[in-house]
């Protein structure tokens, strides 16, 4: 089981700690490498995306932690980065031109006009109440609808590039399985989702095998059935925890590993002295 994490927010966004509260917590638990991808801004303010003008001091500290702790961990510095529209994505110059070692490509906003203000966006990993108000307004309370708009929008993120992995990118569910018409097996599900597994594979990115409502829900993003569609397609993976808390860090990912292996996975994908490779499992 590699001891690795590239999915994490810190008090640079909505995390609940400091940056080296983290990377403590991961070398007491004998971690080789950790990854920082705090929510990148956005055309709007949020409370939980780093606001522009504190990048030059994340990029900064993490650099410094990067120096201090050269000896006992490999730390990485990157970002989750939304897709909005094809005017604000990860392939946008702002983007491309930071010196991040990687870039999580994720969906939270789904932008229903092209002023891009958070008033026009509907936010697909909020609370339960504004996901069905959002589904009732501008999708005639019809959840199918909302989820092919949400796969489309996957599709768009990963052909736009600027990424090299695909978060949670199955979240759509988490509050869609609430509706009693919501369904995994039909043919309105699965056929975007396998749409974008298979776009996923053609232009080799990686996918993250999302930890952080396993143990609480009981829900893995992608969802767990699918694990072996990644497998047979030949998609890369890492298990990322998605933390907001140090004592999280290392939530699921026992269990997600087993569930790996059960299903044929030989490796996982790992950054090692800078660079993207294989390590068996």
């Amino acid at each position: 089981m590699q001891l690795s994490n590239y999915h994490s927010h810190c008090t640079f966004c909505d995390g609940r700690s400091l940056p080296e509260d983290f990377i403590k917590f991961a070398i007491s638990n004998g971690f080789r490498a950790y990854g920082f991808s705090s929510h990148s801004p956005l055309p709007f303010e949020t409370f939980w995306n780093m606001p522009k003008d504190d990048m030059p001091e994340y990029l900064q500290e993490i650099e410094r932690l990067k120096q201090k702790y050269s000896d006992q961990l490999e730390i990485y510095v990157g970002l989750e980065i939304d897709y909005l529209d094809k005017t604000y994505n990860a392939s946008i110059p702002y983007f491309r031109e930071l010196p991040l070692d990687y870039r999580i490509g994720s969906i939270h906003f789904i932008p229903m006009s092209e002023h891009l203000i958070e008033a026009n966006m509907v936010c697909i990993d909020g609370s339960f109440n504004n996901y069905a108000y959002s589904v009732k307004k501008y999708f005639n309370n019809d959840i199918r609808l909302l989820v092919k708009k949400y796969f489309e929008t996957t599709i768009d993120m990963v052909e736009a590039g600027g990424i090299d992995i695909v978060g949670h990118m199955d979240k759509i569910y988490m509050n869609g399985q609430k509706y009693t018409d919501f369904s995994f097996s039909e043919d309105w599900y699965q056929t975007p989702f396998r749409e974008c597994l298979h776009l996923i594979g053609e232009k080799g990115l990686m996918v993250e095998i999302n930890t952080k409502n396993f143990l609480k829900k009981h829900e893995l993003y992608p969802h767990i059935e699918y694990l072996s569609l990644l497998q047979e397609l030949n998609i890369p993976v890492m298990v990322n925890s998605d933390c907001h808390y140090p004592q999280l860090v290392n939530d699921g990912r026992k269990e997600a590993f087993e569930l790996l292996k059960k299903t044929g996975f030989k490796s996982t994908r790992e950054l090692v002295n800078g660079k993207w490779q294989d390590v068996a499992i």
